[in-house]
C-alpha cells in the first residue's frame, strides 16, 4: 500500500470575477441582446464566483491586454504556437510553486525517487517534466513519466500509478504535479461547446507526495482504485488540437450520463473493496460543473453538505481540469485530521467518457 503525506496547490497571479469574464465573453462573441441575456443567465447559475488565469486580459480594459491583440474582433487571433509559448513560460514555474509548498517539512528535493507530471493544456518535447527538473534539485537519474491529454480524471490515474510504484519499490517518494492552463484555449466562435468551456475552465496547479508504507510518516492510505469507460459518451466530452488552440467538447448530456451510470459504478467500486456506501465518511468529487455535482448528489442520494467542499472549490476556482480534485482532497484532508478510521471516496470524470475512483482512509 501507499499513502499521501502532503498536498499543496498554487494559483496564477490573475484572479477574475465571473462577471468580469462574462463581459469579456459578451464582447468577444459580439452577441445581440437576446444572446447576452442567455449568457448572463448561464453565468449567474454557474455556481462560480471567481477563476484564476495566467492571462490578465479577462478583467482588464483592452488597452491593458497582454495576450490578445488590442482589437475588438481579436484579430489576429492567437495561434496554437502563441498559446504554447505562454504555456512554456508559465506552466513550469507554477508547478514548482506547488511542488515546493508540497515538499516543505516533508522531503528534500533530492529525496524524490519518481516524478509524474500531468497536463492536457500544453505539450512539447522536452516537456513539463524536464522543465520542472531544470528549476529544481531533483536527481537527474530520477524515474519520470508524463500523463497527457487525459483531462479532468488524470490526477486519479497519476495516484494509481504512484501507488503501483510504491508497492513495487519500497522506500519510494513519488511526486505528482498536475498543472493546467485551460484559459489559454479560449475560442471566439459562440458555439455551445465554446461557451461552456469559457464559462467553466480556469488555471491552477496541485502537487502530491505519495510514499510507500515503510516511510515513517503519517498519511492518507490509498487502498483501492477502480475505473470504467462509458463508450456511449465518448463524443460528449472530448479535447482536440486545432490551429488556434485546443478545442473542448462538453455536451449538455454529460450530467445525464453521469446521473444514469454513476451509482452502479460506485457500487461496483465499493464492492471490490468490501465496503458499502454507509462506510464512506467523506466524498471527494471532481467539481466538473454545478450540474455534474447535482447529478452525483441525486444519483447517490447525498446531501448537498456531503459535497460542500467540491461546491466551494467550484465557486472559488472553477474547473481547473486535472488539479481540481486535488484542491478538493487537500481541503478534505484538513477536515479528516485526527479522525482515525475515516474513509474517503474519490471520483473524477473525463474524456471517453471515463470515470475514475479511489478509496482512502486515515
Amino acid at each position: 500500500m501507499s499513502k499521501i503525506i502532503s498536498i499543496a496547490t498554487a494559483l496564477p497571479a490573475h484572479k477574475h470575477a465571473q462577471g468580469q469574464i462574462m463581459q469579456f465573453m459578451q464582447d468577444s462573441y459580439d452577441m445581440g441582446p437576446d444572446d447576452q441575456r442567455k449568457l448572463r443567465f448561464l453565468y449567474k447559475h454557474s455556481g462560480i464566483d471567481t477563476r484564476y488565469s495566467i492571462i490578465p486580459d479577462y478583467s482588464r480594459p483592452m488597452a491593458e491586454w497582454r495576450f490578445y491583440p488590442q482589437t475588438r474582433n481579436l484579430e489576429p487571433f492567437p495561434s496554437l504556437e502563441q498559446r504554447m509559448i505562454w504555456y512554456a513560460k508559465y506552466a513550469a514555474p507554477l508547478s514548482v510553486l506547488a511542488i515546493r509548498k508540497c515538499l516543505e517539512g516533508k522531503a528534500r528535493e533530492e529525496e524524490i525517487t519518481h516524478l509524474i507530471t500531468v497536463s492536457c493544456t500544453g505539450m512539447s518535447a522536452p516537456g513539463l517534466d524536464l522543465q520542472v527538473m531544470d528549476l529544481m534539485r531533483i536527481p537527474r537519474d530520477i524515474f519520470r513519466t508524463s500523463i497527457n491529454f487525459m483531462g479532468c480524471y488524470a490526477a486519479l490515474h497519476a495516484l494509481r500509478m504512484a501507488d503501483s510504484l510504491c508497492i513495487s519499490s519500497p522506500g519510494s517518494k513519488v511526486l505528482i504535479v498536475c498543472t493546467e492552463l485551460c484559459t489559454l484555449h479560449f475560442q471566439r466562435e459562440a458555439t455551445p461547446d465554446n461557451i461552456a468551456s469559457s464559462l467553466l475552465f480556469s488555471d491552477g496547479s496541485a502537487a502530491v507526495l505519495v510514499t510507500s508504507d515503510d516511510i515513517p510518516e503519517k498519511g492518507l492510505q490509498l487502498t483501492h482504485f477502480h475505473g470504467e469507460v462509458i463508450s456511449r459518451g465518448k463524443k460528449d466530452m472530448a479535447w482536440e488540437l486545432s490551429s488556434t488552440g485546443f478545442l473542448m467538447t462538453l455536451s449538455g448530456y454529460v450530467p445525464e450520463l453521469i446521473r444514469e451510470d454513476i451509482k452502479p459504478l460506485i457500487e461496483r467500486a465499493l464492492a471490490r473493496s468490501g465496503l458499502t456506501q454507509k462506510d464512506i465518511t467523506h466524498w471527494c468529487v471532481h467539481p466538473g460543473g454545478k450540474k455534474i455535482l447535482e447529478a452525483v448528489e441525486k444519483s447517490m442520494g447525498l446531501d448537498e453538505d456531503q459535497l460542500q467542499t467540491s461546491y466551494h472549490i467550484l465557486r472559488d476556482h472553477g474547473n481547473m481540469s486535472s488539479p481540481t480534485i486535488l484542491f478538493v482532497l487537500r481541503d478534505l484532508l484538513q477536515k479528516m485530521q485526527g479522525n482515525k478510521g475515516d474513509r474517503l471516496f474519490g471520483l473524477a470524470f473525463g474524456p471517453g467518457l471515463t470515470m475514475e475512483t479511489f478509496i482512502a482512509m486515515n
